[in-house]
C-alpha cells in the first residue's frame, strides 16, 4: 500500500488541502524528511528541483504548529524561512497561503524590494507566526529590533546559494543573531535544503548554524536527471550561436504545439544581447537577469517577465544562472544552454527547470569545440547520456554518418 501523508502524521486539514491539488502520495524526499522533522531531528537534504522540497519542510513544521496553537509557543515568529531570491520567497509564501487558508496562523513576506517602513508596520500589526524572506532584509529588521528571533523552527532554502560568496556574510550574521536569541528551553529544529549540497557547503552551514554532525539525506529523485531528461548537444561556432538558437527554436516549435523555452547563459551582459537579438527577429521573448540595457532590472520588470512566461504570452525566457535559482515554473519543455558551466552543480540546477512534477523534459547545450569537450567531461561525471544533434532543413536530427573515403 502506498505511503500517505496521513501515515506521516501530517495534520488532517493539510492532507485535505493537498488533495485539492490532486497530491495524494508523498514524493521520495517527503517520505524521508517529514518523519525526521516531525520527530524533532534537524537535517540537511538535497533533492532534484520540482520534487517537493518546500512541502517536505512546511508540512511537518506547520503540523507541529497547528498541534501547539493552544500552548504558549514563545516569541513570534515561530517559524523563520530564509531564501535567497525574491521569486523563491514569493513562491514559498504562496504555498503557505495555500496551506494556511483555513487556519489562524499568519505569515509575512519580508523581501528587499518592498518598502521597509511598510514592512515594519505589518510586523507590528500582524505579529506573524511565520516569516519568509531574504537574509539581508530579515537581518535589517532584526538589527532594528523590530524582529526578535527566537524561533522553534528554522529553514534555509536553496542553502548553497545562501552561503555563496555574495550572500554568505549576511547569512552568517543572521544565523549568529538567531543562535544568540534562542532561549535555553527552545529546542530549535532546523533544516537546510537545495538541489545540490556538497561536503564543503554542509561544513559552512554547520559553522553558520553552530551545529555539528547534522544528518544529511539525499533523495533518489536525482535519477530524474538521467531518466526524465533528454540531454542534447548541438555544435555551433561562437559567432553563429544566436543564429543556431533561432533555428533551433523554430524547429522545436514546429515539432511541438505547446513549447516553453528557458535559455541560459552565465553572463548578464550576454543575456541582454541574446534577448535583444531574439526580439529583433520578432521572437516572443523576455529576460530575467541583473541588467537590461545597462540599467538594473527592477522587481516589477522581473515579475512582468516571469508572469508573461508563465501565462504563455512569451515562449522564451532568457536568464542567467543566479537569476533563475529557485524558480518554480511549470511546463518548461526545453532548457537551452549557450555555454557549459565549469561546475556540475550549475548544470544540475539548469536541468531542474524542466521535467517537473513527473513530466519529461529536454536539456540542450549549444557550444563550440571547447565547450563540447567540457560537456563530455560533464556527461561522464554525472553519468548521463548526451545525444549529439544537428539542424537540417528546419528539423532537429541525429548527425549524418561520415562518408567513407
Amino acid at each position: 500500500m502506498p505511503e500517505s501523508f496521513s501515515n506521516l502524521n501530517v495534520a488532517s486539514n493539510f492532507v485535505t488541502q493537498l488533495e485539492e491539488r490532486k497530491i495524494k502520495e508523498p514524493t521520495d524526499i517527503q517520505r524521508k524528511i517529514i518523519p525526521c522533522l516531525t520527530g524533532g531531528e534537524s537535517v540537511f537534504f538535497t533533492s532534484a528541483t520540482g520534487t517537493g522540497k518546500t512541502f517536505a519542510y512546511l508540512l511537518p513544521f506547520l503540523s507541529k504548529m497547528i498541534e501547539s496553537t493552544h500552548e504558549n509557543t514563545g516569541t513570534k515568529p515561530c517559524l523563520v524561512i530564509i531564501a535567497p531570491t525574491l521569486e523563491l520567497c514569493t513562491q514559498i509564501k504562496g504555498e503557505l497561503d495555500f496551506l494556511l487558508s483555513e487556519s489562524n496562523i499568519h505569515s509575512l513576506l519580508l523581501i528587499g524590494s518592498v518598502n521597509l517602513e511598510r514592512q515594519i508596520e505589518n510586523i507590528k500589526k500582524i505579529k506573524p507566526d511565520i516569516i519568509v524572506g531574504n537574509p539581508n532584509r530579515i537581518l535589517i529588521l532584526a538589527k532594528k529590533r523590530i524582529l526578535r528571533l527566537n524561533p522553534r523552527f528554522l529553514v534555509l532554502d536553496e542553502a548553497d546559494r545562501l552561503i555563496s560568496d555574495e550572500m554568505i556574510e549576511d547569512t552568517f550574521e543572521l544565523c549568529k543573531i538567531i543562535n544568540r536569541g534562542i532561549q535555553k528551553n527552545n529546542n530549535l529544529i532546523l533544516t537546510a535544503c537545495s538541489a545540490t549540497m556538497n561536503n564543503k557547503s554542509r561544513e559552512k552551514l554547520e559553522t553558520a548554524l553552530d551545529r555539528k554532525n547534522i544528518s544529511f539525506i539525499e533523495s533518489e529523485d536525482h535519477e530524474i536527471l538521467r531518466e526524465k531528461i533528454e540531454h542534447w548537444a548541438i555544435f555551433s561556432e561562437k559567432r553563429r550561436k544566436d543564429q543556431t538558437l533561432r533555428s533551433l527554436l523554430a524547429a522545436l516549435k514546429a515539432k511541438k504545439s505547446k513549447t516553453k523555452f528557458l535559455v541560459f547563459t552565465s553572463k548578464g551582459d550576454e543575456a541582454g544581447v541574446i534577448l535583444s537579438k531574439l526580439q529583433f527577429h520578432h521572437i516572443s521573448a523576455a529576460g530575467l537577469f541583473g541588467k537590461i540595457s545597462k540599467k538594473p532590472i527592477s522587481s516589477q520588470d522581473r515579475k512582468a517577465a516571469l508572469d508573461s512566461f508563465r501565462n504563455g504570452s512569451v515562449e522564451v525566457l532568457v536568464s542567467t544562472d543566479l537569476a533563475a535559482r529557485g524558480l518554480d515554473i511549470q511546463g518548461v519543455t526545453h532548457v537551452i544552454a549557450l555555454d557549459v558551466p565549469s561546475d556540475s552543480e550549475v548544470y544540475i540546477h539548469r536541468c531542474g527547470r524542466t521535467a517537473r512534477a513527473g513530466k519529461r523534459g529536454t536539456m540542450i547545450t549549444i557550444g563550440d569545440e571547447t565547450q563540447m569537450h567540457l560537456l563530455a567531461a560533464m556527461e561522464k561525471k554525472l553519468k548521463i547520456r548526451v545525444q549529439p544533434k544537428e539542424l537540417h532543413y528546419g528539423k532537429v536530427c541525429a548527425p549524418l554518418p561520415m562518408e567513407e573515403d
